[in-house]
């Protein structure tokens, strides 16, 4: 294994939240590693030894920079025999898939790659993009795909924030186009992760991926549905799923909260439906579930309307605290927060907004920019209402409660029951 790592050269195209991390661990793993990116400041960062993700530190970057450099030439490629794609899968603006980042990659990677090469997809994308988008551009190198090079589809598995599964202790699945495919893949993984899952090909593989993905969109609405119609009802929703957690077998917890974000959940599942339509079918869970999860911060918007009316406070020009703008708690990534989705319509309604997240010291709503404001008891007194969007852990939630007068919880992460604080 040890004389497999030192043949080996890894380029990792696209580093960003996928890419970084992953080009790290396979230096980590004494493997020779060239990170490809366009953006020039990035990476001059990189190379200078800077982290721009928040849970990655700089000395993890200075270390691993006797395995690891990055660049912006593609001619960097032609010295690597495994290529990796860890480029952004957004959808447009009709909720089609944009691959133009895979496109564009498989453009700038084709006049280098050499015979023997691996490559790799990583980017979430709907079943068929491997061999019908990707596969045709790279053999206009003249070279072959499955004979000549190596074409597999592995999707990213990472979990901003999660403390409990180290990046390499997570399982990778591999599809390749034919099995020789799968296994070179499988056993170029093997060098830096504990457990490999080959599966027949990587359609099956790519489908993989949307699964999880969806799983978790479709019980996540369900629970913010739920979490609605308990409201109604006037019942603790969240000491109803901490009852249902006791059963030892057949349940699984979902939390409610302003609705979903980051780069996998709010976009990936719409892959497979935009997909399914080709084929005159249509994925009824996957768009109601959708459609469930974009309305909830309308949801929390009104909430918060209808909690200062209780007060004899109008929203236009009451003064709302926002704590946490990422998009999950414990991480600087704001990418399809519903947190901003919050601010945006609140702002629209006449209120005075400000934020705080220890994360993420500025964003940008509807073309204003907002700079996290410091969290004291001055703040939390002067607010109308505080309003808990991202429940990072650094927060001190028995203080909050003490002093806001109004607090509307979306994460459930205040214990605490009283008339001021409306979950």
């Amino acid at each position: 294994m040890k004389k497999f790592a030192s043949k080996t050269s890894v380029a990792v195209v696209g580093l960003g939240y996928v890419g970084l991390p992953t080009a790290l661990a396979i230096a980590e793993a004494g493997v020779k590693v060239t990170g490809i990116d366009i953006n020039k400041k990035r990476v001059n960062q990189l190379n200078g030894g800077k982290s721009f993700i928040a849970e990655i530190p700089d000395e993890t970057v200075k270390r691993m920079l006797k395995n690891f450099r990055a660049t912006t030439d593609w001619k960097a490629i032609k010295k690597c025999n495994v290529v990796l794609i860890t480029v952004p899968t957004p959808l447009n603006k009709n909720k089609a898939p944009d691959t133009s980042f895979i496109e564009n990659a498989a453009k700038k990677i084709y006049p280098h790659i050499k015979r023997g090469v691996i490559v790799v997809l990583e980017s979430t994308t709907y079943p068929g993009t491997t061999e019908e988008l990707l596969l045709p551009i790279l053999e206009r190198s003249g070279l072959k795909a499955g004979r000549d090079f190596y074409l597999a589809f592995a999707p990213e598995r990472i979990d901003p924030g999660n403390k409990q599964f180290k990046f390499t202790d997570i399982p990778k699945v591999v599809g390749g186009i034919n099995k020789i495919s799968t296994d070179k893949t499988a056993a170029f993984y093997q060098l830096y992760l504990k457990k490999v899952h080959p599966v027949s090909s990587a359609r099956t593989a790519e489908m993989t991926k949307l699964l999880e993905n969806i799983f978790r969109l479709v019980n996540i609405s369900l629970v913010n549905e739920l979490k609605m119609l308990a409201d109604k009802m006037d019942i603790d929703f969240w000491e109803v799923i901490e009852a249902a957690k006791t059963k030892p077998y057949g349940f699984t917890p979902f939390y409610p909260g302003p609705g979903v974000g980051g780069h996998c959940i709010p976009l990936d599942p719409f892959y497979l439906s935009w997909k399914a339509r080709e084929l005159n079918f249509f994925t009824r869970f996957i768009d109601l579930a959708g459609e469930i999860n974009e309305l909830m911060p309308h949801h929390v918007a009104t909430k918060v309307i209808w909690a200062l009316n209780n007060k004899k406070k109008a929203v236009r020009g009451a003064k709302i605290l926002a704590l946490g703008v990422a998009y999950k708690k414990d991480i600087d990534d704001p990418r399809e927060s519903p947190a901003v989705e919050v601010i945006k319509d609140l702002v629209k309604k006449g209120a005075n907004v400000r934020y705080n997240d220890p994360f993420i010291p500025q964003i940008n709503v509807s073309g204003k920019t907002f700079r996290s404001v410091p969290l004291n008891k001055k703040a939390l007194k002067s607010a109308d209402c505080v309003l808990v969007l991202t429940d990072h852990s650094i927060y001190d939630y028995k203080m909050i409660a003490r002093t806001a007068k109004l607090i509307i919880d979306t994460r459930g992460a205040i214990k605490a029951r009283k008339p001021s604080i409306i979950t």
